[in-house]
């Protein structure tokens, strides 16, 4: 059984940022994982992000990046990628915990051999929970890598017969209850 963890990362306050946390949210709504697979929202993690990593087989994460693309572009960033980064080129606000958290894991029991950061290009990160449209637009093409990535890895799932929404507190209209 691999050990795989796909992470949300971002400020669900903070528009676009969001992003990472709705999209592992509306997997885990609408599919099911082989075992060994889990899915969670880091929110701004920092150095405790070795935590989580330390020993996966495969890390995903999904993030908001500032990569200079049109906003909702998905850019796959493999574990080469972000431990090459000079400590002062940011791809996203969170690179520079993942990329320390990536180098100080291998002291800790190991870092992931397989590591794939799905980038969704941002359009907003203003005070507000509500991801913009182009954003929104790129929520199921980010699943669809996050899902590609799994098979590439091997790792098993299987879709939910009925589409689900994400259950996410922020992004309910005024007034709307949650079932």
């Amino acid at each position: 059984m691999k050990r795989v963890l796909i992470a949300g990362v971002g400020n669900i306050l903070l528009g676009d940022d969001g992003v990472g946390p709705y999209v592992v949210r509306k997997l885990a709504a609408n599919y099911v994982f082989e075992d060994g697979v889990e899915l969670e929202d880091l929110g701004t993690p920092a150095l405790d992000f070795i935590d989580h990593i330390t020993g996966l087989d495969a890390l995903i994460v999904v993030d908001a990046v500032n990569n200079g693309e049109p906003a909702g572009t998905i850019t796959l960033y493999r574990k080469e990628d972000l431990t090459r980064q000079v400590s002062g080129v940011r791809m996203d606000p969170h690179s520079p915990a993942l990329r320390e958290s990536l180098l100080a894991a291998e002291w800790f029991g190991g870092s992931p051999k397989d590591v794939t950061l799905v980038g969704v290009s941002g359009e907003s990160f203003s005070a507000r929970c509500v991801l913009s449209e182009p954003v929104q637009a790129a929520v199921e093409r980010a699943m669809r890598q996050i899902l590609i990535a799994l098979s590439r890895i091997g790792v098993g799932f299987v879709r939910q017969f009925a589409e689900s929404p994400a259950r996410t507190w922020w992004m309910r209209k005024p007034g709307e209850v949650q079932a």
